[in-house]
């Protein structure tokens, strides 16, 4: 049977991510997993095969490293998953299909216009698709109608997002975000629509989820929601901006109307309950990699499957605690 190594970039806690590849590798014809992060102690360091200390995305040598790792590796899919290094990915992408290695990232237009809130937005506008109306600060009205929603235009995590309530407080958090956006307070019920696209954008799998509660940004309780609109919404994002692999589309329902304000062109951090729902993204992006047919399933996963989440640790002895990165051929290994 064939098998291939998956790299995922900026391992950090996503250990679910890592366990999904790994049962899918095994499911598929074996195969390890590569995490690469900056931390020695990141838990998703402990969960995969092998692992390799990086810079920090922004750093020159970035790329440079993740590549020769995934040559040394005999590795033939690179997941990114942080919002920093995705357009970084989108334009090396041919150098390591060149390489023999897939990167499972959106072409650099789609991550650049995701990364900016306010282009996300402006550009569905655009296409006829439903987005929250979005300002940047000289184009705010004189009256504004309140409240409104201000965050980074740069930023992720729901760091610096706040709730604008009046003309005060805009004039307070204006100079309070670094580089904001301004948009049209969305009070409905919180959405996100995971989408799995294939390496020629078309989408396999949409999974609409409620983000019941959210903790600094990330869903800690929620349910899958088979819901013809939702479903519809993921295909005309993926219509009017190509993806290639996983992303995520956050919106609101406002007057029983979803209503996009945010996109994230990468694995979402509520992936574990799409899987779990009959979606396995991991798995099916392994066959596609492996050259296999994997035929599309829109709407195919369970309806109303909850999920609540908790905190989990690992515990190590002194012995097989990876702090000391190994310099090898210009490759910073931890495992």
């Amino acid at each position: 049977m064939s098998q291939l190594n998956v790299l995922v970039t900026a391992g950090s806690r996503r250990v679910a991510l890592v366990d999904a590849f790994r049962r899918a590798l095994a499911a598929s014809g074996g195969g390890r997993v590569v995490v690469t992060d900056v931390n020695a102690l990141s838990p998703a360091v402990y969960r995969a095969d092998r692992a390799y200390r990086v810079p920090i995305s922004s750093d020159p040598s970035y790329l440079d490293e993740v590549f020769a790792i995934a040559l040394a590796e005999g590795v033939r899919l690179v997941v990114p998953t942080i919002d920093d290094e995705l357009t970084l990915f989108a334009h090396a992408a041919n150098r390591f299909a060149a390489a023999g290695v897939r990167v499972a990232v959106s072409p650099p237009t789609t991550t650049q216009i995701c990364n900016d809130k306010y282009a996300t937005c402006v550009t569905l506008r655009a296409h006829g698709i439903p987005a929250a109306i979005s300002y940047l600060p000289p184009d705010i009205p004189v009256a504004p109608l309140f409240p409104l929603f201000i965050k980074p235009r740069y930023g992720r995590g729901s760091v610096g997002a706040h709730i604008v309530r009046d003309a005060h407080e805009l004039a307070f958090f204006l100079d309070y975000v670094d580089m904001p956006v301004v948009q049209q307070f969305l009070p409905g019920a919180e959405f996100t629509i995971d989408v799995l696209c294939d390496f020629q954008g078309r989408p396999l799998s949409i999974v609409p989820r409620e983000r019941v509660v959210i903790r600094s940004g990330v869903i800690d309780r929620g349910r899958t929601v088979k819901d013809d609109g939702l479903i519809a919404l993921g295909e005309s994002v993926t219509a009017a901006l190509p993806c290639v692999g996983a992303v995520n589309v956050q919106c609101r329902m406002v007057d029983g109307r979803p209503v996009v304000f945010e996109i994230n062109p990468r694995f979402s951090g509520g992936i574990p309950l799409t899987i779990q729902a009959g979606a396995d993204f991991p798995a099916m992006l392994v066959e596609l990699v492996l050259g296999r047919r994997v035929t599309p399933r829109i709407g195919h996963f369970r309806d109303q499957l909850w999920m609540t989440s908790y905190e989990a640790s690992l515990f190590l002895d002194e012995s097989q605690v990876r702090l000391d990165a190994l310099r090898q051929a210009g490759i910073g290994e931890v495992a």
